[in-house]
């Protein structure tokens, strides 16, 4: 019974409205490599969309709330966030109704086919792979790269030739040479267990996904891939980076809040249907993950899904959106 529970929950989770980001559909010029502009606020774009190219995003002005896959952190000025193809992200702005802003922040976009052409032309960007493959999370540069970043990607809003290319190498560049970025959504938001087909560990991470509400325990988990119960803690921690409870945890925080998305179950509800045994445990593991509460993530989420209505261009979503 709570196995089919568990199935119905990420079921709800994945056919709820606010879960659905829109398609972005990004016209590339036909005589360019990538697409670089500025817009300001409201405009059709802040709603939670996603779209198959990789976006260097710069916030020039306001503060709000943005978020990039299950990701929710505070932004302001300067505030540099590079999104890889098909993750949802959105900036919301803490601003008066009605009132607009002229320019809110700077965007580029590239398409993987783009950048694969490009390395394979040009050996020296091979070093890009890592970038381009951690920016599938999400990616926050440091504020001092913001500075840097900001003068080359406004040049390039009106440069041609040549000199577009230079400064995209130039950005790039400043993006690999950035102290420590900030992967920002989940590991589990991602997660794909294709290329870990066929190993031992790879069936138990495949019932536990399909059964986090169970009492998921280590000795049984350990019992079914053929192990002992310390080896199997030390081959999961070598496997997935982290120890088994934190494992579920996350993953179970990470339904939690698609089920938040959806707006129909209480917290109280929610706790239950993922696995958790009492609320106060689950409130303290979501506080851990997502440092906030879940009433307070749902409240957050609700404004990201209502920015949608504030764009000027909401009536021809359906025609800028597939």
């Amino acid at each position: 019974m709570h196995a089919t529970r568990g199935a119905t929950a990420r079921q709800e989770a994945r056919s709820a409205n606010l879960v659905q980001p829109d398609l972005e559909r990004v016209a590339m010029p036909r005589d360019e490599s990538f697409k670089v502009w500025s817009h300001g606020y409201p405009f059709r774009t802040v709603r939670w969309h996603f779209h198959p190219e990789y976006e260097i995003h710069l916030i020039t002005a306001t503060t709000g709330k943005y978020f990039v896959g299950d990701y929710i952190g505070n932004f302001a000025p300067g505030n540099l966030v590079m999104a890889g193809p098909n993750l949802p992200h959105n900036w919301v702005s803490n601003v008066p109704p009605g009132s607009r802003v002229d320019e809110r922040g700077l965007v580029l976009q590239f398409s993987e086919d783009f950048i694969g052409r490009a390395a394979m032309a040009f050996p020296e960007l091979k070093r890009v792979e890592n970038l381009l493959d951690a920016a599938r999370w999400g990616m926050l540069f440091a504020e001092k790269t913001a500075a840097a970043a900001e003068p080359v990607m406004r040049e390039m809003i009106g440069a041609q030739g040549i000199r577009r290319i230079t400064l995209f190498i130039t950005l790039l560049d400043l993006l690999l040479q950035s102290t420590a970025p900030v992967k920002l959504a989940s590991a589990a938001y991602r997660a794909d267990p294709a290329p870990d087909a066929g190993t031992r560990i790879d069936h138990v991470l495949a019932y536990i996904g399909k059964n986090l509400s169970l009492a998921l325990r280590e000795t049984e988990l350990a019992e079914l891939s053929g192990q002992s119960v310390s080896a199997f803690s030390r081959y999961f921690r070598r496997h997935t980076g982290v120890p088994f409870v934190q494992y579920v945890n996350r993953l179970r925080i990470n339904l939690a809040c698609q089920l938040l998305m959806t707006g129909e179950l209480s917290v109280t509800d929610i706790c239950y249907q993922v696995g958790f045994n009492n609320l106060s445990n689950f409130n303290r593991q979501f506080l851990l993950l997502k440092a906030m509460s879940p009433s307070r993530w749902r409240a957050y989420q609700q404004l990201n899904a209502a920015s949608a209505t504030e764009s000027p261009d909401a009536a021809h979503a359906p025609q800028a959106f597939g």
